[in-house]
C-alpha cells in the first residue's frame, strides 16, 4: 500500500516536475514565449493599439536577439503588407469613381420586395464584391441601402443587417486579397518551403462558404434572426442630401450646347436643374428645352459629392467661387481634396444673419469666406444663393483658409462647423477604375506577376490615371493594418527559428495522435475561432499558423490545410457581435444585442468548420 504524499510534498514535487520542464525548454524559446505572452494579453485587453503592439514585437524581437534587425524589419517589405497597400488604394479608386456605389445601388434594385429575395440577391452579391474590397468598406457601402430598403418595403432592419454582415466576411474567404489573415498564411507557408497560395486558390472553400452561408439564413435565419427595426442614428449623421448651389458653364464644359434635360439625364452628376441665369437674368421660360451657353449660370440640387467633384471638372466651377476667388490667389494644389477646403456652418436660433439674403451678409468681407452651397430642411430653394434669406437651421457650406473658417466659427450667429460629408464621384473614370481592377486580378491569377508586383502596378495605375490623387491614396491606406501585419510576420518568423512552433506542434501531436485529420483540423478550428473573439483575424493567423505549418509537417501531412483552416477560422467565426469589425457596424442600426450574434452566428460557425475542414484536404491531397 502506497503512503500518500503530504500537502506541501505533493506541492513541491509538482513544482519540481513543472521546474524541470520548464529548464527543458531552450532559453530562445522561452524569451519567444514571454514576448508572445506579452503581446497576447496587450492585444486581447486592448492597453495599446494594435499596430503599436506590432512594432513593440518587432524591437523586443530584435533586442532579444531571436532575430536580427534586418529579419525584424522584414514585415514591412513582405508580400501581405504590400498587397493589403495596393488593396486599400484599388477599393479606394472603386470608392472615389462610383462603382462600389453604383453596385450597391444596382444590388437594392434586384433586392425585389420580399425579404427571402432580398437575401438572396444582397448575400451572394455582396460576398462576391467583399471578395476584391475590404469587407468593412462593402459594409459601409451597402449599410445605407439596405437601410432603405427596409423602409421602402417595410421589411425590419434586423432581418437584413446581420445577413449583410456575415455576407460581407464569408466573401472575403473567396480570394487571399479579401482578408489580411490569408496572405499572412500565404506568408507561413513560403516560410516552410512552400509555394503559397495562389489568388484564387481558396476560392471552392470561399464559394461553398458563401452558398452555405446564404442557405442557412434562407432556411434557419428567418427564425433566429431577431424583428427588430432598429435605428439610424450614426449611419448618416449630419449627412444631408439636396444642397443647393450655383454653377458657371465655361467655354470647355461638358455641358455646352447641351439642353437641361439632356444635362439632367446624363450620369456624370446628379443634378436637379431649377433655373438658368443668363445675362444676370432668369431664363422664365422652356426651362428644361433651354440649350446651355458659357457664361450661364445653373442654379441646381445635388449631392455633397457632387459639388466636391464639380470643383475637380475642367469646364465647370462653384459659381460663388469662380465670381469671388480672388483672381491673383494661388492655384489649389491639384493633390489637395476639395472636400478638405469645405465646412458646415450651421445658422442658430437668434443669429443676426437671419432674414438676410447671403448678399446683405456679405460673407466674402465680413469673414473672408465664400457660400457654395445652402440645405434647409424645409422650403424650396429655387433663387440664386445672394438673394437667398437664410433661416436658422439653414445648413452653409462654407470655403475658406483655416483663419477665415475659424473667424465663422467665433461668431454668435453660427451654431455649429463640422467637416464637409462629402467625397468626389469621378464617375466618367469608373470604367478605368474596373478595368485597372481587373487587370490587377488577372495579371495575379494567371501568374503573369506577382500578386504584390500586380497590386502595385494597379495602385500606381490609380494614381496616374486620376481615379484619384496620390494624397487620397496614401490616406486610403489604413496605417494601423499595414504596421500591424509588418509586425506580426517577424513574430511568425521568430516562432520557427526558435524551434517554438515545433515545441508545440510536439505537444499537440502528442494530444491529436491516432485521431482522424478532418476531426484533427476540426480541432485546430475551434480554438482559434474562440482565440479570433479577442483578437484580430490577422493576429490570431499570425500566432497560429507556424504551430499549423509544425503540426502538419510533425503528422506527415501537407501544411496547407492546416494553414488555411486556422486562417478560415480566424475570418469566418460569428460567435460574437466583437469577432468582426463590421458587426459593431450595424450592430445599432439593426437594434441588436449581444445574444442576438451567439443565436445566429454559433451554428453558422459549425457549419462553416464542417465545410472548411470538409474541403481543405481535398484541395490538397498532398
Amino acid at each position: 500500500m502506497c503512503q500518500r504524499k503530504p500537502p506541501l510534498a505533493g506541492a513541491l514535487a509538482r513544482g519540481v516536475l513543472s521546474r524541470r520542464r520548464v529548464s527543458s525548454i531552450p532559453a530562445p524559446q522561452l524569451v519567444f514565449f514571454a514576448i508572445l505572452g506579452v503581446a497576447f494579453v496587450l492585444l486581447i485587453t486592448e492597453k495599446l493599439r494594435n499596430d503599436v503592439v506590432a512594432v513593440l514585437i518587432v524591437i523586443a524581437l530584435a533586442v532579444s536577439g531571436l532575430l536580427e534587425p534586418e529579419r525584424a524589419l522584414s514585415g514591412f517589405g513582405s508580400e501581405p503588407a504590400i498587397v493589403v497597400a495596393a488593396i486599400f488604394v484599388l477599393s479606394e479608386g472603386l470608392h472615389r469613381t462610383g462603382i462600389s456605389e453604383r453596385l450597391g445601388e444596382l444590388i437594392g434594385r434586384w433586392a425585389g420586395a420580399s425579404w427571402t429575395r432580398a437575401i438572396a440577391v444582397i448575400m451572394p452579391a455582396v460576398a462576391l464584391l467583399s471578395a476584391f474590397t475590404h469587407h468593412l468598406t462593402t459594409t459601409a457601402i451597402m449599410l445605407p441601402v439596405t437601410l432603405d430598403l427596409a423602409r421602402e418595403k417595410g421589411l425590419p432592419a434586423s432581418k437584413l443587417l446581420m445577413p449583410l454582415s456575415f455576407a460581407a466576411s464569408l466573401g472575403t474567404t473567396i480570394t487571399i486579397i479579401g482578408a489580411p489573415a490569408f496572405l499572412i498564411a500565404s506568408e507561413s507557408l513560403r516560410q516552410a518551403g512552400r509555394p503559397g497560395l495562389g489568388i484564387f486558390s481558396i476560392a471552392p472553400i470561399g464559394l461553398a462558404l458563401s452558398a452555405v452561408g446564404t442557405l442557412f439564413i434562407l432556411l434557419a435565419g428567418r427564425f433566429l434572426l431577431p424583428e427588430r427595426k432598429g435605428t439610424e442614428a450614426g449611419v448618416n449623421r449630419f449627412r444631408l442630401d439636396e444642397y443647393f448651389t450655383e454653377l458657371t458653364v465655361l467655354d470647355d464644359s461638358p455641358f455646352r450646347d447641351k439642353t437641361v434635360a439632356e444635362i439632367e439625364g446624363a450620369k456624370t452628376y446628379k443634378l436637379d436643374v431649377v433655373g438658368v441665369v443668363r445675362g444676370g437674368r432668369r431664363v422664365r421660360s422652356g426651362l428644361r428645352e433651354t440649350r446651355i451657353r458659357p457664361g450661364d449660370v445653373l442654379l441646381v440640387r445635388t449631392t455633397p459629392e457632387d459639388i466636391v467633384a464639380i470643383r475637380k471638372e475642367a469646364g465647370v466651377e462653384l459659381h460663388p467661387i469662380a465670381q469671388y476667388q480672388p483672381k491673383d490667389g494661388a492655384a489649389p494644389d491639384a493633390e489637395d481634396d476639395p472636400s478638405d477646403r469645405l465646412v458646415q456652418a450651421v445658422v442658430a436660433p437668434g443669429a443676426d444673419v437671419a432674414g438676410r439674403t447671403i448678399a446683405d451678409v456679405d460673407f466674402r468681407r465680413r469673414y473672408d469666406a465664400i457660400v457654395v452651397g445652402l440645405w434647409r430642411q424645409q422650403g424650396w430653394l429655387e433663387d440664386e444663393l445672394a438673394r437667398t434669406r437664410l433661416r436658422p437651421g439653414d445648413v452653409l457650406v462654407l470655403q475658406g483658409d483655416d483663419e477665415a473658417l475659424a473667424r465663422v466659427g467665433a461668431s454668435p450667429g453660427i451654431l455649429m462647423m463640422v467637416p464637409f460629408q462629402g467625397e468626389g464621384r469621378l464617375r466618367r473614370k469608373a470604367p478605368v477604375a474596373a478595368g485597372i481592377m481587373l487587370a490587377t486580378v488577372l495579371l495575379a491569377a494567371f501568374n503573369v506577376l506577382s500578386i504584390e508586383i500586380a497590386g502595385l502596378l494597379g495602385a500606381v495605375a490609380m494614381v496616374l490615371s486620376g481615379c484619384l490623387t496620390g494624397s487620397q491614396a496614401y490616406r486610403a491606406i489604413d496605417a494601423r493594418i499595414f504596421v500591424f501585419i509588418a509586425g506580426a510576420i517577424p513574430l511568425g518568423l521568430a516562432m520557427k527559428s526558435t524551434g517554438a512552433a515545433t515545441t508545440l506542434a510536439t505537444r499537440l501531436q502528442g494530444a491529436v495522435e491516432g485521431w482522424d485529420e478532418r476531426i484533427v483540423l476540426l480541432a485546430l478550428f475551434a480554438v482559434v475561432a474562440v482565440i479570433t473573439q479577442f483578437m484580430s483575424d490577422s493576429a490570431t493567423t499570425a500566432v497560429f499558423a507556424p504551430v499549423a505549418v509544425a503540426l502538419a509537417q510533425a503528422l506527415q501531412r501537407p501544411p496547407e490545410p492546416y494553414v488555411v483552416t486556422v486562417a478560415m477560422a480566424a475570418v469566418v467565426a460569428f460567435l460574437t457581435p466583437i469577432g468582426h469589425h463590421g458587426n459593431l457596424l450595424v450592430y445599432a442600426p439593426g437594434g441588436y444585442r449581444f445574444a442576438d450574434f451567439v443565436r445566429v452566428g454559433a451554428p453558422l460557425t459549425v457549419l462553416c468548420a464542417l465545410v472548411v475542414v470538409f474541403l481543405a484536404p481535398l484541395l490538397w491531397r498532398g
